[in-house]
């Protein structure tokens, strides 16, 4: 047994309701949100002063205690060490080995509900955090983070992983998948050593992402830190729109697309017969293809925007890159909903004997996978209502932004390229999400 690294078991057959009604249903549902919009939202709502609530007084006490941050970073190291010394000292074959479950599932993919639901979880307990600390001494030895980097060390670590995830041949080998863990926290442990924890704001890919996924949490902090709850999506309308945002969503939803493009029977045509080789190659090129595309086609559906005489249309991008956050998020629930639902499973199972010495720590040796846990309709359902509310709630933020970006006379036909952009991703994304 292998580790499939396919985000969802669903075929095109699975789905519930022909898949040219669900595509065009899809992109029907992303128009007529605009129509309504356009009709009935004639301000910015979601711009300005926020109204957010602070938690209950008991909830507040624990999300700012020392003690839960203390907790906190002590349970990030040791399940770093954990997964650490299982992927060292226990079979090099992932059907025996929890570690490259857990590195590819519960964290990867458990980080997206976390994330959403409970706001930047990982850089409460980001381990790597917790070691520079340790290891950087006096304060006064840090540098200031070149802000000019901005988010671009992070796009370029997501991007590694994604190769290494969709296109490299041995993803779930332990062995590889520790080299990997090695690799990055020495870079970012270095990092965080000479610039302190704002390195881990701007360049840990693991840690941006979990906060790109959080930007859309009902709970949130304030500037002085309390914890808040809050309108999402007007907390998503407050995601500053620095240098390399627009680089980390584009990974992410390129690699989504890329990883939809490689169950086409098209593309397994491209790679059959293959050798290593070309396998790679071909696979290399398809990412950055797919993360290209989405790039440049969003790119130019902004900036072909007319702005207002006090907007640079070259910031238009970084202006609206918010509205895309929603629609990342639709995708990774699309293309993994059933991996963690169902292959989560062999994270426990597979935990009761971490080095396959043979033990049964925790009595669940035996277990099997439960596949009858969701159906495979409801699967399908998940997956194309995912994409299309990842659209829809992208419709909205980006035409809550150009309420205030657009100049009058443009307000309507200046968010026309975008939405014509949108909806293509609508349609494609279902597409690609069944193998079409």
């Amino acid at each position: 047994m292998n580790l499939i690294l396919a985000h969802g078991i669903g075929s095109r057959s699975d789905l519930p309701v022909p898949l040219w009604m669900a595509m065009y249903g899809g992109g029907t549902a992303v128009v007529i949100s605009f129509l309504v919009l356009i009709a009935f939202w004639r301000k910015a709502r979601y711009e300005g002063t926020a109204q957010d609530r602070p938690l209950p007084g008991p909830l507040t006490t624990i999300f700012t205690s020392r003690a839960a941050g203390i907790v906190g970073r002590t349970i990030g190291v040791a399940m770093f060490a954990i997964a650490v010394i299982v992927l060292q000292a226990g079979s090099n074959n992932a059907a025996s080995n929890p570690g490259s479950w857990w590195f590819y599932i519960w964290f990867w993919v458990g980080l997206v509900p976390l994330s959403i639901m409970f706001g930047p979880v990982w850089r409460a307990v980001n381990p790597l955090r917790t070691i520079a600390a340790a290891l950087r001494g006096s304060p006064d030895t840090i540098s200031p983070y070149p802000e000019r980097l901005g988010y671009w060390p992070a796009a370029l670590s997501l991007f590694v992983f994604v190769w290494l995830e969709l296109v490299y041949t041995r993803p779930s080998e332990p062995a590889v998948v520790l080299i990997f863990l090695v690799l990055y926290s020495i870079f970012n442990v270095a990092g965080g050593m000479r610039f302190g924890d704002r390195w881990f704001d701007r360049a840990d890919g693991f840690e941006v992402y979990s906060t790109m996924l959080a930007s859309i949490s009902p709970i949130g902090r304030r500037g002085d830190g309390v914890p808040v709850l809050r309108s999402p999506l007007q907390a998503l309308a407050r995601v500053e729109p620095r240098r390399g945002l627009v680089g980390v969503v584009t990974v992410i939803l390129g690699s989504t697309a890329f990883d939809g493009i490689t169950r086409t029977n098209w593309w397994q045509g491209v790679i059959e017969g293959a050798s290593d080789a070309w396998y790679l190659a071909s696979g290399t090129l398809g990412l950055l293809g797919a993360i290209g595309f989405v790039a440049l086609t969003f790119t130019l559906a902004t900036r072909l925007a007319p702005a207002a005489p006090t907007e640079d249309n070259t910031q238009l991008p970084g202006r609206f890159v918010h509205s895309l956050i929603p629609i990342a998020i639709g995708y990774t629930v699309a293309h993994y909903f059933s991996l963690l639902i169902f292959d989560g499973q062999f994270g426990y199972i597979l935990a009761s004997d971490p080095l396959d010495r043979g033990w049964d720590l925790f009595g669940m040796g035996d277990w099997l996978v439960n596949y009858l846990l969701v159906s495979t309709a409801a699967i399908a359902w998940v997956q194309v209502l995912a994409i299309v509310t990842g659209h829809v709630l992208g419709v909205i933020s980006a035409h809550d932004r150009a309420m205030v970006v657009f100049p009058a006379r443009s307000k309507l036909t200046g968010q026309l390229p975008l939405l014509s952009v949108m909806v293509c991703y609508t349609l494609g994304g279902i597409g690609l999400l069944v193998g079409a």
